[in-house]
């Protein structure tokens, strides 16, 4: 059964999906990239982990592999059913309030370039509540030209996953749709985004109380951030 999309999401393709329009199948066929290696580039194994956004546990395995003690949090149940080998939370990410902090806080997907202002800012004050003392926080951004070198299309396992379109919808938003093609099945999936300058995105860490520590990467996608002037 599909669920009701958020206004402004949506997906189609074979079975389930979240309301911010992922299909579940196509999660978990997804294979890891560089993720684990990006991660350990800045606190490498062992050491504690909360993924936020785990998904199906696309990359959750392999942190878990690799030496990492992972709990993963997602709002959807069926993408937990997937995951492995980790404690899992449902939670929505900006609601989340455990009583503990980790080594290594990481949003990826894209999350931090949430539509609603509000939303942003209250998922990037749940990763300075639980990054531990001289821990960092792992955020996946946006780099340059994500919302203009369009059409464009990458490998995705045995599949081809393409972003066809970026259309202003106002307010500072855009509406992202993106396909997926594999040999026995096929995805949509459309869902907003508020592109984030470089500015922009630091300007939002400092209200959060985080700062950048660097850019882990040319095109700025991956970014380690720590608790502003150390204090909690």
């Amino acid at each position: 059964m599909q669920q009701r999309h958020r206004p402004g999401y949506a997906g189609s393709g074979p079975g389930e999906f979240t309301p911010d329009g992922c299909a579940v199948d196509l999660y978990r066929r997804l294979p890891v990239r560089d993720e684990p290696q990006i991660i350990a580039s800045v606190v490498p194994p062992p050491a504690t982990l909360l993924e936020l956004g785990c998904g199906a546990g696309r990359v959750t395995g392999p942190l878990v592999r690799a030496g990492y003690q992972v709990t993963a949090v997602d709002e959807s149940a069926e993408m937990l059913a997937a995951v492995s080998g980790a404690e899992t939370v449902r939670s929505a990410i900006e609601d989340l309030a455990l009583d503990r902090t980790f080594d290594v806080v990481w949003l990826s997907s894209f999350l931090v370039h949430a539509p609603d202002v509000s939303v942003r800012e209250r998922m990037l004050r749940v990763c300075r509540r639980h990054v531990g003392p001289g821990g960092a926080v792992i955020i996946q951004r946006e780099g340059a030209g994500w919302h203009t070198q369009i059409p464009r299309q990458g490998p995705a396992g045995d599949g081809i996953s393409r972003v066809v379109a970026s259309n202003d919808v106002g307010d500072g938003v855009r509406e992202v749709h993106v396909e997926y093609e594999f040999p026995d099945a096929r995805w949509t999936q459309t869902f907003r985004s508020r592109p984030l300058t470089a500015e922009q995105f630091e300007d939002a860490l400092r209200s959060a109380g985080l700062v950048v520590s660097r850019y882990l990467d040319s095109s700025g996608t991956w970014v380690a951030a720590s608790v502003s002037g150390g204090a909690r």
